[in-house]
């Protein structure tokens, strides 16, 4: 079992920024790509970044490009994501997840479906 904890989530105002912070029990981000996700009230979860397992390759919704950054420490098994310059339209409940399979290169994914473990996740609420 897998249990994926995140943190660093709250409340700020437009133009501000948080860290969040995904920390993975058992060796995880080394091995597995990573993803975060939000989900705001009344809408689908939508893919916002994803980190390959080698960290070679980086993804980006159109949405965020430019203002989020994915990293990772596999020493620390976390991953983080950067949110730079919010906006109201940012709020959302956030979520890491944890690709299904281990070392895959097929690394472009942005579908929900190809992630297995999740995080409780962890609330963004961004003031105008």
């Amino acid at each position: 079992q897998v249990h994926l904890d995140e943190s660093g989530g709250g409340l700020v105002q437009a133009g501000g920024s948080l860290r969040l912070s995904c920390a993975a029990t058992r060796r995880t981000v080394s091995i597995f790509g990573m993803g975060w996700f939000r989900q705001a009230p009344g809408k689908e979860r939508e893919f916002v970044a994803a980190i390959s397992w080698s960290g070679d390759n980086i993804y980006y919704a159109d949405s965020v490009k430019g203002r989020f950054t994915i990293s990772k420490d596999n020493a620390k098994n976390t991953v983080y994501l950067q949110m730079n310059s919010l906006k109201p339209e940012d709020t959302a409940v956030y979520y890491c997840a944890r690709r299904r399979t281990a070392l895959d290169n097929n690394d472009y994914r942005v579908s929900p479906i190809y992630y297995d473990y999740w995080g409780q996740g962890t609330q963004v609420t961004v003031s105008s």
